[in-house]
């Protein structure tokens, strides 16, 4: 999940798509609440909530030429005022800020699995990434098919946030994304330190959080994002 959060979270940032992640996460909010209407484990509506909001971000993107911001925040606010009337309870609380504890096999093999996808597709993709960031016009002529590899960053990114769902939750895996990149982006002078310091960043403020919140018997979502939020204020001190 760290490493994930780390690699995706690194284009994110370059992307200008710091805003855009953390309300992405809400786009899970509908399909939890199904999920637990209809007794199923809340991570497949998570999961399959974010895929669909992300297809729909990629489609009206494209239809319109709007920012991914603009169209995340009114894709995120029609998730939130649907999730709002189909889900209620403490399972809905658990999903959103996370439940760490016993983790079932298939939501283990779940996020080995899903991790390693979206590792691979980073490092595999990371050279057409930075050519589409530098220009568009750039990218299309040296063939790079930037419509599809937007779609397919998306989906990577909608399936980071889902890995979070236990352990953090929806709402707070947005922050895991986001913050260790920005402590990368202060820190870097290369794109390899910048996945490095990223990936060391975000499994730091995991393990690192996670003891702390054995210790102090606090949940431990808002441990790691307040430890990752340190990090980012030592980061500072760089001149």
């Amino acid at each position: 999940m760290s490493v994930a959060a780390g690699l995706v979270g690194c284009f994110a940032v370059m992307r200008r798509m710091t805003l855009a992640a953390d309300a992405f996460s809400h786009v899970a909010l509908p399909g939890i609440g199904l999920a637990l209407v209809l007794r199923l484990n809340p991570l497949l509506g998570a999961l399959a909530a974010l895929l669909a909001g992300a297809v729909l971000i990629w489609a009206i993107e494209g239809k319109t030429k709007l920012s991914t911001e603009a169209i995340t925040g009114v894709v995120f606010s029609v998730a939130l005022a649907i999730g709002s009337l189909t889900a209620t309870g403490e399972e809905l609380i658990d999903a959103l800020f996370g439940t760490p504890g016993s983790v079932t096999t298939a939501e283990t093999l779940f996020g080995l699995v899903a991790g390693l996808a979206v590792a691979c597709f980073i490092f595999k993709a990371r050279d057409r990434l930075v050519v589409s960031l530098v220009s568009n016009e750039v990218a299309i002529a040296s063939g790079i098919g930037v419509r599809s590899l937007d779609l397919a960053f998306l989906v990577a990114f909608a399936v980071t946030v889902a890995l979070g769902m236990r352990y953090l939750g929806v709402l707070l895996m947005g922050s895991l994304i986001i913050i260790p990149a920005t402590v990368a982006k202060r820190l870097a002078t290369s794109i390899d330190a910048m996945f490095a310091i990223a990936i060391g960043a975000a499994l730091a403020s995991t393990l690192l959080g996670s003891w702390i919140a054995v210790l102090t018997h606090r949940p431990s979502g808002p441990v790691i994002v307040a430890v990752a939020g340190g990090l980012f204020f030592l980061s500072l001190l760089k001149s």
